[in-house]
C-alpha cells in the first residue's frame, strides 16, 4: 500500500454541523415555488450539488425555470444561519493531529466561495489547512468525484496517497470513484450502516471520536505503515 500523505475532508456536516440548516434553507427554496417538500426527502440529498438536489427533489417534470430561483434562495436562507454554525468538537484538534503526522490537509468542500470562507472561519483552523476547493473547482458535484480531484491537484497528491473524511453516502461514492478509502463520520445524519453499505473502511461517531482513536483509526494505521 501506497505511504498516507494527505487527508481530505468534506466540510458541510463532517467539520461543521451545519446539514439540517441546508436542510430548513432548501425546504424555505422550494416552498417559494409552492412545493411542498418532506424535509426527509431534502436531508436525504444534502451532501449534493445544489443542481442535483432540485433535479431529485422535483424530477424531470418540474418547471426548469424554477431551478436557478430556488438555488438562490436556498443560499439566501442558509447565509441567515451564519451566526449560528459551530465547528463539531475536535473537528480543529483532527485537522490539527493530520498536519502534525506530516500529511497534506485539503479541505475538500463543494461550498460556495462565500460560504467556505465562514466555514473555515467557523473551524477556526487555518493554520493546518494546506488547499481548500469550493464549488467553482468541480463541473459536476458528488457523487460525481470532480471535486475531489480538483482537492488532489491542489495538494498535490495522488488518490493513491490519500484517505478522504467525509459524512454523506455521496461523499463515499465519490471517493469510491478514484479509489480513496473512506472513513465515515455519522455527525451529518447518515447512519453508520449506511456509510458503511455505501463502501466506507470505517465509521466514528465524530470528529472527536476519529481524534481520541486516532492511532488506531484507519489514518493512523496508514501511517503507521
Amino acid at each position: 500500500m501506497t505511504a498516507l500523505r494527505g487527508a481530505l475532508f468534506d466540510v458541510d456536516g463532517t467539520l461543521v454541523d451545519s446539514t439540517y440548516f441546508h436542510t430548513i434553507a432548501w425546504w424555505h427554496g422550494f416552498r417559494r415555488f409552492g412545493h411542498d417538500v418532506r424535509m426527509n426527502e431534502i436531508h436525504r440529498r444534502v451532501g449534493m450539488g445544489g443542481q442535483r438536489i432540485v433535479e431529485q427533489v422535483l424530477g424531470p417534470g418540474r418547471d426548469a425555470s424554477q431551478d436557478g430561483e430556488i438555488m438562490d434562495t436556498h443560499s439566501a436562507v442558509f447565509s441567515t444561519f451564519w451566526p449560528h454554525l459551530r465547528a463539531f468538537d475536535g473537528a480543529r484538534g483532527l485537522l490539527e493531529r493530520c498536519k502534525s503526522a506530516g500529511l497534506t490537509v485539503v479541505l475538500a468542500s463543494s461550498a460556495r466561495r462565500q460560504d467556505l470562507d465562514v466555514l473555515r472561519s467557523v473551524i477556526d483552523a487555518d493554520e493546518f489547512i494546506d488547499a481548500a476547493t469550493s464549488s467553482a473547482d468541480a463541473k459536476e458535484s458528488k457523487p460525481a468525484p470532480d471535486i475531489l480531484v480538483a482537492a488532489l491537484g491542489a495538494g498535490g497528491l495522488d488518490a493513491s496517497e490519500a484517505l478522504f473524511v467525509g459524512d454523506a453516502v455521496w461523499d463515499v461514492q465519490a471517493a469510491s470513484a478514484l479509489g480513496i478509502p473512506t472513513v465515515g463520520l455519522a455527525s451529518g445524519g447518515y447512519s453508520a450502516a449506511e456509510l458503511r453499505e455505501a463502501g466506507a473502511v470505517e465509521v466514528s461517531a465524530s470528529p472527536r471520536e476519529l481524534l481520541d482513536g486516532f492511532e488506531r483509526s484507519e489514518i493512523g494505521r496508514r501511517l503507521g505503515g
